[in-house]
């Protein structure tokens, strides 16, 4: 090897790798090195300082080998050989280390990341809390035991795209399913056990996607809901939707050989395809040709769906030498669109009815007016029958669940308090109720933010509060006074004559996209010479011809691309194009010069003389434009909409997205943002889709697309347009209104009094379970309609999903005709419920009922949409 680092030894075997694996190991970590050859003593010098057996070199060569360019330029070697050491000698320690075949040792063990998370030094600190709980249990029954002890840690809340780390996670005692199973990832793997966080990238049925957890288990692979225990393994709230998807996924740092399918190789990375484990599946091929008919290897071919209002790729496959494609994925609808150098072809697939297609690339502009297609999911279907629980495991299950809340609430009760704020808003001069703001946000971190404030406010004023009213909410949850300090005294340094608007959004403000914040202002700014720094706020052109010449691009990982913090990439001298613009951003606001990324095209920008400015760091100079090169695009409401016609809102239905080499890039805009017809959108000119739909109670869409084309200069009115849905409201049975139900108070009343007789929502909830919550911020989402038509929404808790910790001021956005009670006049849920497939799909089980008690909807599970689909069907009662 180059760079002073010596090979492995090779006339031993180490973790079974034979001497061609161990070759490959060696050449893409010699790959590495030269990459990242501008932080070669931060990262390979541990090689030299440390004495390495061969099981940690190749174990440390293997993680380099595969490793994130911006993890390279971002932590240290002595981190990642802390990480090997400590998960070697795990190994031994574990009663089953011996029994985990190195293979799954290498690829689902040793690894150090799971998803986008920042990486800490955690996996001791993780093994030192699990490890006696699970010393003397099977791999099975620590697996268990491992979610127990999540969900004794966290549970479920929606949140930015932004991974919180595992400590992170543990600080906040809340995160999205994404965290969630990166916390259960870790935990497993920090005791020896083999584990996978899982995906489907988005629903095919409804918005929204989720992820999970695989763990093996002496010779077999099962899955858990991460921080949601269940009673065994394999079952969770989501087995029925899964049944549903598309594409379940997972990515692995490595060349991953199987045995799984492999839905992707790539060089850094392998993307497996696990769907079959829950779902029936099918293989479709598709075989691109250009327009000589003869085949195109190396296209593009993307297998997309409808979520979120836009043509998603779940999974993108280069074709092979005769133009094939494959893709194992369900029994729904797929638009599939196959691209190479600029020209593309598209195409609606009906995976029932066919396997194998053809495209021809022969397009190269967009075609013109409209076109209207129907997009089905995969049928619901029934799972495989179980052997019912005996009711002491039940009770077993359910004690432990209460536990474990109970835990996790006494943990928050060690957040700081409101009267906590007071006092602190008191002694630092600032007003209570912003101070609390923060503070409430903060959770577990409110010590170290208290601190701050209390530390800075005496000589800055409200400059220290302000900072932190710039922050996304998880931002204040792993942010401690090093950074926060770095960002504060370096704003308040290059102020200068800015506007107040200007320098607290564009300067102040450290966060750029969804890169962890670190302190890069000290750092960023003393790379600059004085003489450079004022020639750069005067003409701020002058720092992107500076850093053009500088600065290489290397893309490995798409979910990782934006995650490089803006030190990390200076130094490295190399990253991903929007790592890069992120980077130029935080050197702008380290000088003082106002910059952001564009917000809807998300590229570096800075203001100069009144204009945003295009950065444009790895273009040329003629490629850079001004903003009032931009045409305006104006939506206009269609006229001969009807009044079952859906209000505009954006990626709830309707985006537009710009034709890019081919391919339609979905343009940044505030979720479910309404006043669209209020203002033009200021866009970059192009070619543009408008993708509208509307998704129908089975999951199915009915969705058009309009082309059109944006001017430079110009304003380009765009009808926004749905196709008409006729909505059939059959009635589904009569709802039981008999039932005896208890007030929180304790005081009961029929359930009839609760529901009155103008119709109303009923819905029995398990509050603690994550399918409820969506449920609970659809509703709140929902309030002003639903609170227009005065409708009652009665939200029943039976005693098995009643649990001591449920607060309904929890949730204060909640319609205000909104009433929590307890079911406990029977031991079990209506027939409607028991006896049909909503049974298996578990809470919340949401009725519709008329002004006669009839039920005119109905839904179970997981559903995202349930909401606007019950006030669909409210409206279309006409009550």
């Amino acid at each position: 090897m180059n760079e002073g680092v010596n090979q492995v030894k090779t006339s031993t075997s180490v973790f079974s790798l034979d001497q061609a694996a161990i070759e490959q190991i060696e050449r893409k970590f010699h790959v590495k090195q030269q990459l990242a050859k501008a932080r070669k003593q931060e990262l390979f010098g541990i090689f030299q300082e440390e004495a390495l057996t061969d099981e940690e070199a190749v174990a440390l060569k293997l993680l380099f080998a595969y490793m994130p360019i911006n993890d390279m330029a971002d932590y240290s070697g002595t981190l990642f050989l802390n990480h090997v050491r400590q998960t070697l000698e795990i190994r031994k320690q574990v009663p089953w280390g011996h029994r985990v075949p190195d293979h799954l040792f290498l690829h689902f063990v040793l690894p150090y990341r799971v998803n986008t998370e920042n990486i800490e030094d955690s996996r001791g600190i993780l093994y030192r809390e699990l490890a006696e709980r699970t010393a003397n249990l099977s791999m099975a029954e620590a697996i268990l035991e491992t979610n127990y002890w999540c969900h004794e840690k966290a549970t479920y809340i929606g949140s930015d795209l932004r991974t919180l780390s595992p400590l992170s996670m543990i600080r906040n005692a809340r995160g999205r399913c994404g965290e969630e199973s990166t916390l259960a990832v870790a935990a497993l793997r920090s005791i020896g056990i083999p584990a996978r966080q899982v995906y489907t990238p988005r629903w095919a049925h409804c918005d929204d996607n989720h992820a999970w957890v695989e763990a093996w288990a002496d010779g077999k692979w099962h899955y858990i809901g991460a921080c949601e225990p269940e009673a065994r393994l394999d079952q969770g709230w989501f087995s029925p939707p899964a049944r549903r998807a598309m594409l379940i996924n997972t990515r692995i740092f490595a060349e991953y050989p199987g045995p799984e399918d492999i839905t992707l190789a790539h060089d850094w990375y392998t993307e497996i395809n696990l769907l079959e484990n829950y779902a029936p599946t099918r293989e479709i091929h598709a075989e691109i040709k250009d327009a000589q008919g003869a085949p195109v290897a190396g296209a593009e071919v993307r297998f997309e769906l409808y979520n979120y209002a836009e043509l998603f790729p779940i999974a993108i496959v280069q074709t092979d030498d005769r133009g094939i494609a494959s893709f194992k994925t369900g029994f729904g609808d797929l638009v599939v669109r196959a691209v190479k150098d600029g020209l593309w072809a598209e195409t609606k697939v009906s995976v029932p009815d066919s396997d194998s297609f053809t495209l021809v690339l022969s397009a190269a502009d967009q075609p013109s007016g409209s076109v209207d297609f129907d997009l089905v999911p995969p049928p619901e279907r029934e799972g495989e029958a179980v052997e019912t629980l005996t009711e002491t495991k039940i009770q077993q299950h359910n004690s432990r669940l209460e536990e474990g809340t109970a835990c996790r609430t006494a943990y928050e009760g060690t957040f700081l308090s409101e009267q906590d704020a007071a006092a602190l808003a008191e002694e630092t001069g600032l007003p209570p109720e912003r101070v609390w703001s923060v503070l409430q946000k903060a959770r577990g971190n409110s010590k170290e933010i208290a601190a701050f404030l209390r530390e800075q406010s005496g000589t800055n004023g409200d400059w220290p509060l302000r900072l932190l009213e710039t922050f996304e909410d998880k931002d204040l949850i792993d942010t401690f006074r090093p950074a926060l300090e770095d960002h504060l005294l370096g704003a308040l340094a290059v102020r200068g004559t800015l506007a107040e608007e200007e320098f607290v959004s564009y300067v102040l403000c450290p966060r750029v996209l969804h890169e962890m914040i670190v302190p890069y202002r000290e750092k960023l700014r003393k790379e600059f010479t004085e003489t450079e720094a004022n020639l750069f706020r005067a003409e701020p052109l002058a720092l992107v011809r500076h850093l053009r010449e500088s600065f290489g691009i290397w893309t490995d990982l798409p979910n990782l691309t934006g995650r490089g913090n803006p030190v990390g990439t200076y130094e490295m001298k190399l990253g991903d194009p929007q790592s890069l613009d992120i980077m130029f951003v935080a050197i702008c606001r380290s000088l003082g010069i106002p910059a952001r990324l564009q917000p809807s095209e998300q590229h570096a920008q800075y203001l100069h003389q009144g204009s945003w400015m295009d950065a444009a760091i790895k273009e040329a100079a003629s490629q850079v434009r001004e903003l009032n090169a931009r045409g305006q695009l104006r939506l206009v409401k269609d006229a001969a909409a009807s009044l079952d016609t859906p209000a505009a809102s954006y990626m709830e239905n309707f985006t537009f997205a710009r034709l890019e080499s081919g391919v339609y890039k979905t343009l940044v805009y505030p979720y479910a943002m309404k006043n669209v017809y209020d203002e033009s959108f200021e866009v970059e000119p192009g070619d543009y889709r408008l993708t509208t739909g509307i998704r129908l109670n089975d999951g199915a869409v009915r969705v058009r697309l309009t082309y059109f084309t944006v001017s430079a200069g110009a304003t380009t009115e765009v009808p926004l347009t749905f196709r008409e849905t006729l909505v059939d409201i059959p009635v589904l049975g009569t709802y039981d209104i008999g039932r005896e139900i208890a007030y929180l108070d304790g005081t009961s009343a029929s359930l009839a009094q609760m529901l009155g007789t103008h119709g109303a929502i009923a819905a029995w909830i398990e509050p603690e379970r994550e399918p409820t919550k969506h449920l609970f911020r659809e509703l709140s989402e929902l309030a002003e309609p639903l609170d227009q038509m005065g409708i009652p929404i009665v939200l029943l808790i039976r005693d098995e999903e009643w649990t001591a910790s449920f607060d309904p001021t929890d949730y204060p956005k909640l319609p205000s005709r909104t009433l929590f009670v307890r079911d406990t006049s029977h031991d079990v849920l209506p027939d409607l419920i028991v006896n049909t497939p909503a049974n298996e799909a578990g809470f919340p089980h949401l009725f519709v009922l008329d002004n006669k008690y009839q039920i005119r909807y109905t839904a179970s599970g997981y559903k995202i949409g349930t909401g606007k689909e019950a006030l669909q069907t409210l409206a279309g009662l006409k009550l």
